[in-house]
């Protein structure tokens, strides 16, 4: 039987049994997975980072999919390596992020949708869930088109045949799902790996000259002054700071089995954080190795033409000479494809069970998710060619980037809260930084309707 309801929503600090009005939290978030991998009670340091390692992992995913791909070449050749500072800027604002939707999930047993369900009124929520749908089909876009042009260049598949195939991969999750969480995220590591393992050739094979690679890293004027750059700057903001990640990590986070007390609930979001500081490092890395790539191979050699991913892997090996440089990075980029979609699966689960309390069987998610980010990919391969699909894949981390706030704020209002957090509400700093970062995100946001609008006039 469901709970009785309040008349004011209260987050539930210490009972396992998650209350809210309109029906928020009666089932835990993720159902069966929910404090399904055991945490030792006793035991070194090690042992404990271990167990709580693979929710972070598994949040950076999303860090490094092909749409990071798209505006991080893009970025890289036409400008060098200028926005080498934003890459640095959204990760730190990521890693604030993530720790803030780990804090959530773990302070109350909520999960971001859940608790968006439980505070807002109808029509509020409503907007939050599509907006919400509306990011995860332009992540799974980025995904499909990533994953299909991966195909097409290590096997030769026609690119509208491999997104139609993309849809298979619902398939190996279910098969992932049936034998447990862990092999879950281990699967999605075991492919960061490679994706760092690949990259990190690139970089030794690049031979990027150093003192440029660090000066990317101070902020210039010219990314909000140059309305390209600032284009390119807030794709890759909308790349790395990927909406849906902070409702999946609100929720995963609670798959271990740490103690429900306070005491539990601040040691387990002591190690949530670690790991998922740990794991975003490993996502800028990646980020940082594209577009240094890109800047060292293709901007420095005049080649500011070069904004696809099939025409980085035509030129690389050339420009390189080396064979295998092209084959690596097309080896990367589909694995990033495929690793994301475990991901955008969850996080579209959790998505709809917190906001409309709607459980429906997860191939058909899947499915009908992936469904709807084919459609517009072959609609646009088939009147534009490839070309378009390129430039698809760029606007759609521009899309991702303009659902942000509508994720950001609910939970940056949340964990700032103590009536809702109990003793684990933020702090005065980092409440600050948080309502900064999300300052940042709307006025960028801003900034780049009017320079559309501008350039439409």
């Amino acid at each position: 039987m469901e709970p009785q309801r309040r008349a004011n929503f209260t987050f539930n600090d210490g009972d396992s049994s998650l209350i809210g009005h309109k029906g928020a939290g009666a089932i835990p978030s993720l159902g069966d997975l929910n404090a399904s991998v055991r945490v030792p009670r006793k035991g070194g340091w090690f042992r404990q980072l271990l167990a709580f390692t693979g929710p972070g992992y598994m949040v950076a995913v999303g860090y490094m999919d092909p749409g990071n791909w798209a505006t991080d070449l893009a970025g890289g050749s036409q400008f060098g390596y200028m926005l080498l500072s934003v890459i640095l800027l959204s990760n730190l604002m990521a890693i604030v992020l993530q720790a803030l939707a780990a804090r959530l999930g773990i302070a109350t047993g909520l999960d971001l949708a859940q608790a968006c369900r439980a505070h807002y009124s109808g029509p509020v929520r409503i907007f939050l869930w599509l907006a919400c749908e509306l990011a995860i089909i332009a992540c799974d876009l980025a995904e499909v088109i990533g994953t299909a042009i991966a195909l097409k260049l290590l096997f030769g598949i026609p690119l509208l045949w491999g997104a139609i195939l993309s849809a298979a991969d619902v398939f190996l999750i279910l098969m992932l799902m049936r034998w447990g969480f862990r092999w879950l995220e281990a699967f999605v590591g075991a492919l960061l790996m490679l994706i760092a393992a690949c990259f990190a050739a690139q970089i030794v094979m690049s031979q990027p000259e150093l003192n440029a690679v660090l000066s990317g890293f101070v902020p210039q004027s010219e990314i909000v002054t140059n309305p390209a750059a600032l284009y390119i700057a807030i794709g890759i903001i909308g790349a790395t700071v990927m909406p849906h990640n902070l409702y999946l990590h609100s929720s995963i986070v609670q798959t271990r089995a740490y103690e429900r007390s306070e005491t539990g609930k601040r040691s387990g979001l002591r190690w949530a954080v670690t790991d998922s500081t740990i794991a975003l490092c490993l996502a800028l890395f990646v980020n940082t190795a594209i577009l240094i790539t890109a800047a060292a191979v293709f901007h420095s050699a005049g080649r500011t033409d070069v904004v696809e991913i099939e025409k980085a892997h035509e030129l690389l090996s050339p420009m390189l000479g080396v064979g295998i440089a092209s084959t690596l990075f097309a080896i990367a980029l589909l694995a990033s494809g495929v690793n994301s979609t475990v991901t955008a699966t969850l996080a579209g689960q959790i998505v709809m069970e917190g906001f409309l309390h709607l459980r429906i069987p997860g191939w058909m998610r899947r499915l009908t998710t992936r469904c709807l980010a084919i459609v517009p990919v072959v609609i646009v391969t088939a009147l534009y060619g490839e070309h378009g699909a390129a430039k698809l894949l760029v606007f759609s981390q521009v899309i991702l980037s303009m659902q942000l706030p509508m994720a950001v704020i609910p939970l940056v209002r949340f964990v700032t809260d103590s009536s809702k957090m109990g003793s684990l509400v933020v702090g005065r700093w980092l409440a600050v930084i948080a309502w900064g970062i999300s300052a940042i995100i709307v006025m960028l946001n801003i900034k780049l309707l009017v320079s559309a609008a501008q350039q439409w006039l």
